[in-house]
């Protein structure tokens, strides 16, 4: 990640065009036709932009939400090979197909395209692009199906919130895929939190502790930013680094359970087991501690390579006692309560209940709480890129960017490797916060 705090605007959108977003007052755009007369039975013309496998995950489910009239009208991705792909894994949903060829677009520009050719588009590009894409999506008068996170940085995080103000005032519904907040155990256990089952919460461990992640190896005359956003994982200012990419699922339960955002980080990371040759600008590890207003301190960690116990979850404590998700015991090892209702696929409820908002016209934006989640990881990232303790409004004033403001296949990414290939990490006599 570039530590370098460089004020402007989107590769894709000009000054003008985030300020638009950002203004707070604008006329709105005509309602898409789901709002009709007759909304339960009107279709909604799916975009897709991102055709990955998260991208396509989430086509997949929109397009199965029951009794839902919805079809699949356009698709974007910077490489052709991801739209083939995603068409092949929807290919026996013949029905909810209407995605001729010269409503499939490819290259960095494919996103402005999509958005004229549907009413509810899915966002699922590597994170870097979402705050810009989330900008022309909302401009566009379009509702929002966007992955987590939704933002890698301060500058990313400042205009997500600004659109979010804007998709209110145009009525536009927006989910973010951080669909633990769509699973029952999550929410009913959230609900006991908040009837006081388990007193104030004072602490917390949250935990995203795995092995490895996907590489793609250097192809024959790729340019580096070719080679870059196709293996966008292990560089920063694409994906913000896997404290922020994959382990925001688990702060953002922190953030939900407390009902709060922390006030500052303070951690250290590194890497230690990436695979060679496989050169990657991210760490393998990280581990910070969160403080909150109310003293609360949540314990977090993350990690990316083999061997060890793996560990998703989330732990809380409570003045009363303390929280599993689903369980709620006293200090004597007590239940106080334990769910046993049904367990849906809370990635498949997100889409019902976001079809389901706009056909029936209710509100619903999970933009706010997807982007101070989403710098609440990019908070730990500076933390442990940085060595310091860092604080969220301090870190959000900053208006730190990493995304170039021009984009080509041919231009030059932020980072570029060594004379063996290899990438600097970030380390913290390197990391400049101001």
């Amino acid at each position: 990640m570039s530590a370098q705090v460089r004020p402007g605007t989107s590769p894709s959108l000009s000054r003008r065009d985030v300020v638009k977003a950002a203004g707070v007052v604008g006329a709105a755009l005509a309602a898409p036709a789901v709002h009709g007369q007759n909304p339960s039975s009107d279709v909604i013309r799916v975009g897709l932009i991102g055709a990955g496998g998260r991208g396509t995950g989430a086509l997949q489910q929109a397009l199965s939400v029951p009794g839902s009239n919805v079809k699949v009208t356009a698709i974007g991705d910077a490489f052709g090979d991801h739209i083939s792909g995603a068409l092949r894994a929807i290919e026996d949903m013949k029905d909810k197909i209407d995605c001729p060829e010269d409503r499939r677009f490819e290259g960095l520009d494919a996103y402005k395209k999509v958005l004229d050719h549907c009413d509810l588009v899915i966002l699922a590009t590597p994170p870097g692009f979402r705050p810009f894409h989330f900008a022309a999506a909302i401009e566009a008068g379009k509702h929002v199906f966007m992955e987590k996170p939704v933002c890698v940085d301060s500058f990313g995080a400042e205009l997500c919130l600004k659109v979010a103000k804007l998709a209110d005032e145009k009525k536009r519904k927006v989910v973010v895929g951080l669909q633990r907040r769509y699973e029952p155990r999550y929410r009913e256990t959230v609900a006991r939190i908040r009837e006081g089952l388990a007193g104030d919460i004072v602490g917390g461990q949250v935990y995203w502790n795995g092995a490895g992640i996907w590489y793609r190896n250097r192809q024959p005359n790729q340019t580096e930013m070719q080679f870059q956003v196709n293996n966008w994982y292990h560089f920063n200012w694409l994906c913000g680094d896997h404290v922020c990419e994959q382990h925001v699922h688990n702060i953002d339960v922190a953030n939900w359970f407390l009902d709060d955002i922390p006030v500052s980080a303070y951690g250290n990371g590194g890497k230690q087991n990436r695979i060679p040759g496989q050169p990657s600008e991210i760490y393998d590890h990280h581990c910070v501690n969160f403080v909150y207003k109310n003293g609360a301190r949540i314990a977090s960690q993350c990690r990316q390579f083999p061997g060890g116990d793996g560990r998703v979850d989330e732990f809380f404590q409570g003045t009363k006692g303390q929280v599993r998700i689903g369980e709620i015991t006293d200090y004597k090892g007590k239940v106080l309560w334990r769910y046993e209702g049904p367990n849906p696929n809370p990635y498949q409820v997100e889409h019902d209940e976001l079809q389901a908002a706009i056909r029936n016209d209710t509100p619903l934006n999970n933009a706010y709480y997807g982007t101070t989640s989403s710098f609440s990881a990019c908070l730990a990232r500076y933390a442990t890129y940085s060595g310091k303790e860092v604080g969220y409004d301090e870190m959000m004033k900053l208006g730190i960017r990493t995304m170039p403001e021009n984009m080509s296949w041919d231009s030059e990414p932020p980072v570029m490797p060594d004379k063996d290939g290899n990438y600097k990490l970030p380390m913290p006599a390197d990391f400049k916060l101001a």
